[in-house]
């Protein structure tokens, strides 16, 4: 063997032992699992559900930190910023990871900044409708949005959220005019839809569900391509409007920084799957409108880079913009 042959053995060797000790000894300290957005949405549920299981295997605490801010994308960068030990984690939506970044300037990218540690939800949204907008079917939406253009509005988490670009699509397959009304985040969104300040909102299955029931809103459009359990009386997106929405529907997931070693990940992965995949952890999913799936590391990934792309054709041909 030549001396460079050796030396590049040697140092593979060494590196190899290091990233299985750094794995053995993780989680050396807490661990912080950050939300990108404000405490008390559905998103953050979440994430303390998990947080409160992990601590069984990993015998180290597990503390939520919200870090709100420019539509999450404050709390995103900081964790792709942090050290790659595995110590800091986001847990995110979709839309900031494969969406946002193709509508407006991030302090991060996917690519270079993150890694895709575990999958750990599939969601779909419901567009609802307000009582007082007076509006009860799709139908209803697109005839007097024609007649008056401009007149109605909708809510959002904030420019570049998953709720801003299904309405987006929405109003170009349908060809009409609706005004946009950012809110900081989801929470303050579905309260405007409930008073009756905005006509329209894309909510998740689970924050809409019990409003729907209560006949307080109602439902008039459900991503994807197939009729929703609890909804079957509503229409899917990709029915109404072949195509638009390439039978995508949403998902949460948890990142880290991008150099942190795969054993460490999959160690993450690995016990977040368990949690999410629990009898426990799955119901409690299953009630607010989540489907618990914990996708491990690479295959999140190529669902990542899949959806980058989709997304990125819908945003260019569809001309989706920030407000």
């Amino acid at each position: 063997m030549s001396r460079i042959a050796t030396r590049l053995f040697v140092f593979l060797l060494f590196a190899a032992t290091a990233m299985a000790a750094a794995a053995a000894d993780f989680p050396s300290r807490p661990v912080r699992l950050v939300v990108p957005f404000p405490p008390g949405g559905a998103l953050d549920v979440v994430a303390r559900l998990i947080a409160a299981k992990l601590p069984d295997n990993w015998h180290q605490p597990v503390i939520v930190e919200n870090r709100a801010g420019a539509v999450g994308t404050i709390g995103v960068d900081y964790v792709a910023k942090s050290p790659p030990d595995g110590h800091a984690m986001v847990i995110t939506a979709w839309s900031l990871i494969v969406a946002t970044p193709q509508i407006q300037r991030t302090p991060y990218d996917f690519a270079r900044d993150l890694v895709a540690v575990v999958q750990t939800a599939d969601l779909t949204y419901v567009l609802a409708a307000s009582q007082k907008s007076g509006l009860s079917s799709i139908g209803d939406l697109v005839a007097l949005a024609r007649k008056n253009p401009g007149r109605l509005n909708y809510a959002s988490p904030g420019n570049g959220s998953g709720q801003h670009l299904y309405a987006e699509l929405v109003k170009r397959a349908a060809n009409i005019e609706v005004t946009h009304v950012p809110y900081k985040g989801e929470g303050p969104s579905l309260q405007a839809l409930l008073t009756g300040e905005v006509d329209l909102f894309f909510g998740t299955t689970g924050s809409l569900n019990p409003f729907v029931k209560a006949d307080k809103v109602r439902a008039l459009l459900v991503t994807g391509t197939k009729p929703l359990e609890g909804f079957s009386m509503v229409p899917p997106m990709d029915t109404v409007y072949p195509g638009m929405g390439m039978g995508m529907t949403g998902w949460h997931g948890i990142f880290a920084p991008a150099a942190t070693p795969k054993a460490i990940v999959d160690q993450i992965a690995s016990s977040v799957r368990a949690a999410v995949l629990s009898p426990e952890l799955s119901s409690r999913f299953r009630e607010m409108g989540f489907e618990a799936t914990g996708i491990p590391s690479e295959r999140f990934g190529e669902i990542v880079l899949r959806d980058y792309a989709r997304w990125g054709q819908l945003v260019r041909e569809n001309n989706i913009r920030a407000d």
